[in-house]
């Protein structure tokens, strides 16, 4: 592993509150303080990490630089395909930035021409206060942001500025928002102690968890989570656990909240998971292991590196800067981790494949993607609309609801009874569908007994109806291989049959087990 840091990457020494590599890998935006404006700054990256680069006087080091916001630039993210790039500010506004051909000037009054031209495409107003923190959703559907005004905002990112939903729930500062890879939540942490998943079929409210920040205090600027790439674990910021800080892990099982990463002397202020899923040979049992890569900065100063492979950290660097950690970020398919400060410094980490592993291509990805969630993470995470579910996070569900689509009926017309479907292995217990080509199944009919007593009484004779016609399924849950059965039931048919005349039947009480005629009778009457 090797740490860089280059002097000349710097607002003027001012703060700098936020970092993001584009997912090509050739450049980076960091957001801050400018002089008297906000700033927002888009460098060039080989520069930072080849000294020849950094040297030659004929490659730009600063690609563009833009002033346009009235107030500090808390947050700056490139949108999953590169093409823009949103930036967040103290001024409640949030700028989505597109690339124009040819080169760009400088702020008014300047000479300096940049190698690359961004200008403002949309402008989005919306918040009531600061916005501290942004997330573009899977496949640049969405834009999320959050601010100081309690709020989290969703935006549609194809038409820009309108705004689809206006989350309200926190009663403190949001500070943080992230999104779930798989597409189906957003997950934002705020200053009153809570951390909200919501869900994205309706933007509503899903889940608040508060056990781990019940002792947290509102020390941090920021609180920067992340979401691992495989979807399984969302990383909070500032957590407590025995009254020392750390990073909560919440599993997605169950949002249980049992493991965390301890270490840091003062609060997390941001956390960052690698872009891809790794793979790696594992040592000792030469077995091919895949894991998540994550980055924990904080306000001491400090940044570690976990491998969720490892029960202790890759690496720890002890003041790394000589302020709070802000912000992170990996390069999409690279070794590289880039930090900045609030002492306005930045600083590269380069690691090897012998470090971090392999990243998983693509086609390893999806694969992953479809056994865990039945959905491809490509394909199906651009067809995300508002109102729609897009997510059923179990993949053999999936394709029971999938052959449900192309069968009218659940019920066979066959007379054998269906042999129920074994799930696969491994893999948890799931229910399938059995499946009929023929024409819907009539309806059972059942035959209601009724009869007359001598005294003009009627009696009707008890008889049992079950919920579903017995077509040799065992109801759900009631074994390790149970089925799926269909939310809509068929009812039974009822037809009655009268008999003659018939005298009452002498009746023994002499046995606590045999019920009185004269009760049923009065019972049948009451329910005829």
């Amino acid at each position: 592993m090797k740490i860089l840091q280059p002097d000349w990457v710097t607002h003027d020494d001012k703060s700098i509150f936020s970092i993001d590599i584009h997912p090509n890998g050739d450049k980076f935006a960091t957001g801050g303080q400018g002089n008297d404006s906000g700033r927002v700054v888009i460098w060039n990256l080989k520069p930072v990490i080849n000294e020849e680069a950094e040297k030659d006087k004929n490659v730009p080091r600063i690609l563009c630089q833009m002033d346009n916001h009235l107030a500090c630039v808390n947050c700056v993210r490139w949108s999953g395909n590169g093409q823009m790039l949103a930036s967040c500010a103290d001024d409640r506004l949030i700028m989505i930035w597109k690339k124009s051909a040819g080169g760009g000037m400088g702020s008014f009054g300047s000479t300096v021409k940049f190698a690359e031209h961004w200008r403002c495409a949309a402008t989005l107003r919306g918040h009531a206060g600061d916005v501290l923190d942004l997330a573009w959703s899977p496949a640049d559907v969405f834009i999320a942001s959050c601010s100081v005004d309690n709020t989290v905002i969703i935006w549609d990112a194809k038409e820009f500025p309108q705004i689809l939903q206006v989350m309200k729930g926190h009663t403190g500062l949001v500070k943080g928002v992230t999104w779930d890879p798989v597409g189906k939540f957003v997950a934002s942490q705020s200053d009153d102690k809570t951390l909200k998943i919501w869900k994205t079929h309706d933007f509503s409210l899903y889940k608040t968890i508060t056990e781990p920040f019940e002792e947290c205090g509102g020390t941090t600027h920021i609180l920067r989570l992340s979401w691992s790439p495989d979807g399984q674990y969302l990383v909070s910021a500032h957590a407590m656990n025995g009254g020392g800080p750390t990073a909560q892990i919440i599993e997605r099982d169950g949002w249980k909240c049992d493991k965390d990463f301890v270490g840091h002397r003062k609060a997390v202020t941001c956390v960052r998971f690698h872009n891809s899923i790794m793979k790696r040979t594992a040592p000792k049992t030469n077995k091919s292991q895949q894991y998540c890569c994550l980055a924990v900065g904080a306000r001491d100063k400090s940044l570690s590196v976990w491998l969720t492979a490892l029960q202790r950290p890759l690496v720890v660097i002890h003041d790394l800067f000589q302020d709070s950690i802000l912000d992170l970020s990996w390069s999409h398919n690279g070794y590289i981790l880039l930090a900045c400060s609030g002492d306005g410094k930045v600083s590269c980490l380069q690691f090897s494949a012998e470090e971090l592993g392999t990243p998983l291509s693509e086609d390893e990805k999806n694969s992953l993607y479809q056994r865990m969630y039945g959905k491809d993470r490509i394909t199906d995470l651009a067809l995300i609309e508002p109102g729609k579910e897009l997510i059923i996070e179990n993949p053999y569900l999936f394709k029971a609801m999938q052959e449900k689509l192309t069968a009218p009926t659940l019920i066979p017309q066959s007379a054998a009874p269906a042999t129920p479907a074994k799930a696969p292995e491994p893999g948890p217990s799931v229910f399938h569908p059995a499946i009929s080509q023929d024409s819907p199944p009539q309806r059972k009919i059942m035959k209601q007994i009724e009869t007359k007593t001598a005294d003009g009484k009627r009696r009707i004779t008890p008889m049992f109806i079950p919920l579903n016609d017995d077509v040799g399924e065992p109801a759900v849950g009631s074994s390790g291989n149970g089925q799926f059965s269909s939310s809509t039931a068929s009812k039974s048919s009822i037809i009655t049959v009268e008999k003659a005349d018939e005298p009452v039947p002498s009746t023994s009480r002499s046995s606590s087990n045999v019920v009185d005629q004269d009760d049923i009778d009065k019972l049948t009457e009451d329910t005829v």
